[in-house]
């Protein structure tokens, strides 16, 4: 049986907010099987919890941010993405502000906290959801369409394409298919980190956003070039973080899911609009288990059995 998984232990770290700035506490703890992901505004009197689903998030602008009781947990995205990449199905995550920690940008902090808190097999199968038929949601903007689909496939692929116009970030793949029977979500994905742009700064202050920002969360770009001493850390960062983020959003589902993405310039609005809209529509997807890892899709298989690589 391909089994729920869990975190061995509790752990901690801090970081600052992305958006906010301020300084932030969290604790990764176990969670019983069939408990999915929580976070837990524990500065907050009485203590909220809020569950990880696509239906409480609310504001999405830079970031994807669940809301409950007028309680909010922002930029969840990256954490997201790091369980999905490790196949954790159950966990807290205790707060004490309103954000994540940013940390370096990427989900590869939260991989490294997931790993040394140690990965936990529980005693109940594993639940995917698997798309039957095709969903695709739109939307227009000025330079063209901004799209994102979910197609029937035997485990789990996603196909993404990116449009800025900028110097640098032409000069790098715009474009990528990751199959994960063959390819490593923590080699090929997780070190990818969030980019803006420095003319987007005094804007996004303004408007009470990247106030935490820097060269050490985030790729930072002027009018023509990369900003960051150490340059990127993959050829194709920009389009792969886009990846990173919709793996984020799209585990907010409340389960793994067994499809093939393709997107073009979708990002976190869309990303959700998408999961909604396959939650509204029960009779195009159905909630599957294995219990022979055998009659398992060989990513699915690979995913779990290979969480480290």
């Amino acid at each position: 049986m391909l089994k729920q998984r869990t975190l061995k232990s509790l752990i901690r770290a801090s970081g600052v907010g992305l958006h906010s700035g301020v300084k932030v506490n969290m604790v990764l703890r176990p969670a019983a099987p069939d408990t999915g992901i929580i976070f837990r505004r524990v500065d907050l009197d009485p203590v909220v919890d809020l569950p990880a689903k696509a239906l409480m998030v609310g504001d999405t602008r830079m970031c994807s941010c669940i809301e409950r009781d007028g309680a909010k947990v922002g930029t969840i995205e990256h954490l997201m993405s790091a369980f999905a990449g490790l196949g954790i199905d159950n966990a807290y995550i205790d707060l004490d502000a309103a954000e994540v920690p940013i940390l370096d940008g990427s989900a590869s902090p939260f991989v490294f906290l997931i790993q040394s808190a140690g990965i936990e097999e529980q005693n109940a199968a594993k639940k995917f959801i698997r798309v039957k038929r095709p969903i695709e949601v739109r939307e227009a903007d000025r330079s063209g369409d901004k799209w994102v689909r979910l197609d029937p496939f035997d485990g789990f692929r996603l196909t993404f394409s990116i449009v800025f116009n900028h110097p640098a970030i032409d000069r790098t793949g715009q474009e990528i298919t990751l199959d994960f029977a063959e390819q490593s979500y923590v080699r090929e994905v997780s070190r990818a980190r969030t980019f803006g742009f420095m003319q987007e700064v005094e804007w996004l202050r303004e408007n009470g956003l990247a106030l935490g920002g820097g060269l050490d969360n985030a790729v930072v770009l002027d009018e023509y070039r990369v900003l960051n001493g150490e340059g990127l850390r993959y050829s194709d960062e920009f389009v792969k973080h886009k990846v990173l983020d919709a793996i984020g959003d799209l585990y907010l589902l409340g389960h793994p899911l067994l499809a093939s993405v393709t997107a073009h310039k979708s990002g976190h609005a869309l990303n959700n609009v998408l999961a909604r809209e396959l939650l509204s529509r029960p009779e195009d997807w159905d909630l599957v288990s294995f219990e022979d890892a055998a009659d398992a899709p060989a990513s699915v298989v690979r995913w779990l059995t290979l969480p480290a690589h």
